[in-house]
């Protein structure tokens, strides 16, 4: 048995609005898989997550965990379901140790039976279990809801946007214990719109306006990018980003951490050389760089947006 099937999911909050969800077809997400949604704010990412958890009808289509309908089985959805909100949603007039204790007492469950889940991630909150939730650090509160969601041992995790305003290390131990759940056969499906988290996933859903644009995993997006990647550099980028774009045998341009990505039109004969000539020729750059460079998913993602 997959772990969820989605058909056709579709959501609209406006009739005046595009649907913030509307899936086309099935998509299935497998038992044991750690499965990413990777995407931008006003993807669709929450509201497809509040749907899944039970916490929102759709409007149309149909969705199952485990084989449990999301609309008639709620109840028993929620028993083997860990749901980890983008928002700190704890009590945070609550110690660590209070938190953590009434998230398993509404599942009917004490910590001891299923600490062994949690040992690695709470060991590091255990000096601070008497403090109050709200006067955690970010990593911390992060730390504490991922307990409080894995406390009643359920077979499906669910993480909106987990990695959002917490440090690189915080960041990092997160995926280590995904990584770990996983391993355990839990499956693990996580929202972000940090493109470089998606490495970590065995496939990846790229969505934006509410629609998936691909399913697949990580690699195989990357080997289908199918265009000439160039990345340039100038003394004046602003100007640079302008131009590029009016180029002949430039398709697309944008900007990628301290360059600009160029992607170039099929059959052109152009290459590197001759952009940086042109730029300097034509435009007057000064200090121009141009250098082919592999696709990476974000690259993949800019790529299919525009299909």
């Amino acid at each position: 048995m997959d772990a969820i099937v989605i058909r056709g999911l579709r959501k609209s909050f406006r009739k005046d609005q595009p649907p913030a969800v509307c899936l086309q077809g099935e998509t299935v997400i497998r038992k044991g898989e750690l499965f990413g949604i990777i995407g931008p704010d006003g993807a669709g990412k929450t509201t497809l997550f509040r749907m899944l958890a039970t916490l929102l009808d759709p409007d149309e289509g149909s969705a199952t965990l485990e084989g449990l309908d999301v609309v008639r089985d709620y109840r028993k959805i929620r028993t083997i379901l860990g749901y980890m909100p983008g928002k700190f949603s704890l009590y945070s007039d609550l110690s660590v140790k209070e938190n953590l204790e009434f998230f398993a007492s509404v599942f009917g469950k004490d910590i001891d039976s299923n600490y062994d889940l949690i040992e690695n991630i709470y060991c590091r909150l255990r000096p601070f279990e008497k403090r109050k939730a709200g006067k955690l650090s970010g990593g911390m509160k992060q730390k504490l809801a991922l307990c409080c969601s894995l406390i009643h041992s359920p077979s499906i995790l669910f993480l909106d946007e987990p990695t959002t305003g917490v440090d690189p290390s915080s960041r990092r131990e997160l995926w280590e214990n995904l990584a770990q759940l996983k391993a355990a056969g839990m499956t693990v499906v996580v929202s972000t719109a940090y493109m470089d988290e998606a490495d970590r996933c065995d496939r990846v859903a790229m969505m934006k306006s509410g629609r998936f644009l691909t399913v697949d995993s990580p690699g195989n997006i990357m080997k289908r990018f199918g265009k000439r990647l160039l990345a340039v550099r100038s003394d004046n980028m602003f100007s640079l980003l302008k131009d590029l774009r009016s180029l002949d045998a430039v398709e697309k341009c944008y900007t990628f951490g301290d360059t600009h990505h160029v992607t170039l039109k099929d059959g052109t004969e152009a290459d590197a050389a001759m952009i940086a000539s042109e730029l300097e020729s034509v435009y007057g750059h000064k200090g121009v760089k141009v250098y082919d460079v592999p696709a990476t998913l974000e690259d993949c993602y800019m790529n299919l947006e525009e299909e």
